[in-house]
C-alpha cells in the first residue's frame, strides 16, 4: 500500500501557487484496509475516504471505462492491482496527472512538468473525449491560467471541436454547465474562457445568447473595440480585477449586454433599448442553467438599470429613488455594491478606458445612506396615518437625494 499526492496539489506547488486542496491516490489498498486505519468512506460511485486526522480525500487508485453518453457513462475499476500510472491515466491534462510520493519524488508519465513549463494546456490520452465535462474544466483552467500565459494545445483544442462535432457536448446537464461556469466567472481571466468555448465551437451550443454577441458592431465612439464580444471579454476582465473571485458580479458582467444581439440591423451600431431587449434572453439563460434565484434577479436588475448608473447624474432625484427601491437598497445596501461593481466593470470594459474614474458611484451610495436615514418616526409623530406616512417619507427621501447631488 502507497499514498501519493496528486492533481492540483502538485501541479500548484509546481506553479509556485499556494495549494488549498491536498487530494491523494492509494496504490495497493482494498477498502477494508482504509476502514481498519480509520479512513472514513465518502465515495458513492467509486472508494474515496477521509482521512481520520487531516479529513483530506484519500481515492483508491481506480481505472474507468465509457459505458454511454455524457459525463454519467462510466464504469469504474479499483482494487489493489490498479498502478498508479494507469490512475494517472484517466486524468483530463497533463498538468493534472502528475504524482508526488512521500519521498517527495515526482512521478509523471505524461510530462506534466514539462507542459507546466511550456505553458501548455494538454489532454492527457485520446480517453479525453469520453468526458464532456473536460471541455468546461479545459476552458476554466484556461481562464485561471491565462494571466500565466498558458494556451490550449493545438491538438487538444482539435479534440475540443471534436467533441463538439460528435454532440458530446449535447449530453451536458445544466447543472454541470452552471458549476463549471460560476467556477470560470470566479477565475483571473474569464474572458479565456469564452475565447476557448468559442474556438471549440461550444460556446454557440452551449450560450447561443452570448455566442450571437461576437461581430455584432458599436459606436467606436464609446466602445474603441467596437465588436460587442471583445466588449464582454474586456467587461468579465474588469469585474474579476474589481473583484476577484466574485462569480456573483461575474455572472452579472456575463449578461448586462446580451440585448445587443438583437439589435435590428438598421439601427447598428446604435443599440436604443438594449437594455431592455436583453431581459428575455437573459431569463431564458438563467432557466436553462437552473442558475441561483440571487444571481438571476441581480443580473436583470444589472441589465435592465445599467445605463441608468452610468447617466447617474442627468437622472431626476425621483427617479434616482426608484433605482434605489428597485435594487431593494435601502434595505439591502451590499446588493447596491454588487451592482455598482458590475457597472464600474462596463464602464472599463472599452479599450483605453481600463482605469477610467466611476464617480456616478460615490452619488448612488451617497444617495442611498441619505435616502435610507429616512424613517417613519417624525411622520408618525406629525399624526400621519397609513398611505399619507409613505407618502411623506418618499417625499422627504427624494429631497433628502437632491441634496447629494454634485454641484
Amino acid at each position: 500500500m502507497r499514498t501519493y499526492l496528486v492533481g492540483g496539489a502538485v501541479r500548484d506547488k509546481l506553479l509556485g501557487r499556494s495549494v488549498i486542496d491536498h487530494d491523494h491516490v492509494v496504490v495497493g489498498a482494498r477498502p477494508d484496509d482504509m476502514l481498519a486505519l480509520g479512513y472514513k468512506p465518502v465515495g458513492k460511485d467509486f472508494p474515496v475516504f477521509l482521512h481520520p486526522q487531516t479529513n483530506e480525500e484519500y481515492a483508491l487508485a481506480r481505472t474507468e471505462r465509457k459505458t454511454g453518453r455524457g459525463y454519467h457513462g462510466f464504469a469504474f475499476h479499483a482494487d489493489p492491482g490498479v498502478t498508479l500510472e494507469q490512475d494517472l491515466a484517466r486524468r483530463d491534462l497533463t498538468i493534472n496527472a502528475i504524482a508526488q510520493d512521500e519521498e517527495g519524488r515526482l512521478v509523471d508519465p505524461y510530462n506534466g512538468a514539462g507542459d507546466i513549463e511550456r505553458r501548455v494546456l494538454r489532454h492527457v490520452s485520446l480517453a479525453f473525449v469520453e468526458d464532456p465535462v473536460r471541455l468546461l474544466r479545459v476552458a476554466r483552467f484556461a481562464a485561471r491560467f491565462a494571466p500565466l500565459g498558458f494556451t490550449v494545445a493545438d491538438e487538444t483544442m482539435a479534440l475540443l471541436q471534436q467533441m463538439v462535432r460528435d454532440g458530446e457536448v449535447d449530453h451536458l446537464v445544466s447543472e454541470r454547465v452552471w458549476a463549471e461556469t460560476r467556477k470560470a466567472l470566479g477565475e483571473t481571466q474569464p474572458s479565456a474562457f469564452l475565447r476557448v468555448l468559442r474556438e471549440s465551437g461550444a460556446l454557440s451550443v452551449l450560450f447561443p445568447e452570448i455566442d450571437a454577441l461576437y461581430g455584432v458592431p458599436q459606436r467606436a465612439e464609446f466602445h474603441p473595440e467596437v465588436d460587442t464580444g471583445i466588449h464582454l471579454e474586456m467587461v468579465l476582465d474588469a469585474a474579476a480585477r474589481l473583484a476577484p473571485g466574485n462569480d456573483l458580479i461575474g455572472f452579472c458582467a456575463l449578461t448586462h449586454d446580451l440585448g445587443k444581439a438583437l439589435t435590428p440591423r438598421e439601427e447598428l451600431p446604435r443599440h436604443v433599448g438594449h437594455e431592455h431587449r436583453g431581459i428575455p434572453p437573459l431569463q431564458g439563460l438563467a432557466a436553462r442553467l437552473k442558475v441561483p434565484t440571487e444571481y438571476a434577479e441581480l443580473a436583470e436588475l444589472v441589465c435592465r438599470e445599467h445605463l441608468n448608473a452610468h447617466r447617474a447624474f442627468e437622472l431626476k432625484p425621483a427617479t434616482v429613488l426608484k433605482l434605489l427601491t428597485a435594487l431593494d437598497a435601502l434595505r439591502r445596501p451590499e446588493r447596491l455594491q454588487t451592482f455598482l461593481t458590475a457597472c464600474l466593470a462596463d464602464k472599463r470594459g472599452r479599450l483605453g478606458h481600463e482605469q477610467d474614474d466611476y464617480p456616478q458611484a460615490a452619488y448612488l451610495r451617497r444617495a442611498r445612506d441619505a435616502a435610507a436615514a429616512i424613517t417613519s418616526t417624525p411622520f408618525v409623530a406629525q399624526g400621519l396615518q397609513g398611505p399619507a406616512i409613505g407618502a411623506a417619507m418618499e417625499q422627504a427621501r427624494v429631497q433628502a437625494i437632491a441634496q447629494c447631488r454634485p454641484d
